[in-house]
């Protein structure tokens, strides 16, 4: 029996950065924030990345204590280490450097069983940008129904 996990996705990185880049990476949890995830009781909205001493780390991803759990539990916001090549952790922490740079988790989600997070190097929007994008949308929105209508 094959249970269809969540696809978790930060909507707010998208709306708060211009995504330049992403990678792919897996994330070491353990047993019982597998299963909270699985409930669809996480929150990226306030992740970041971070790397420390050749490491990468996801730091204030929300997962809520497993409720069937019991001393199992860990703290909901402890930092999670992202599994990354070497190669790719040194990219990161080379992108990072530059100004005005960060890394977003954009989704989380399972491929074969393994939890798996994406992350987008971005660069934070101005208000104006956030704002243009809003019109843009509402304009897409007002033409693809003109062109239900007719």
């Amino acid at each position: 029996m094959s249970v269809d996990a969540p696809t978790l996705d930060n909507r707010r990185a998208r709306h708060e950065y211009h995504i330049l880049e992403s990678f792919e990476a897996g994330l070491v949890l353990t047993g019982s924030e597998v299963k909270s995830i699985r409930a669809g009781g996480a929150s990226l909205s306030e992740a970041y990345a971070r790397v420390r001493n050749g490491e990468a780390w996801l730091i204030g991803m929300h997962v809520p204590p497993y409720k069937q759990g019991s001393f199992s539990n860990t703290e909901p916001t402890r930092p999670r280490k992202l599994l990354l090549h070497k190669s790719e952790i040194v990219r990161l922490q080379s992108r990072v450097a530059e100004k005005g740079l960060t890394i977003v988790p954009l989704r989380l989600y399972f491929t074969r069983g393994l939890a798996k997070v994406q992350l987008g190097i971005g660069r934070g929007k101005k208000f104006w940008d956030k704002r243009a994008d809003v019109a843009r949308r509402d304009v897409e929105r007002e033409i693809a129904r003109h062109v239900r209508r007719s």
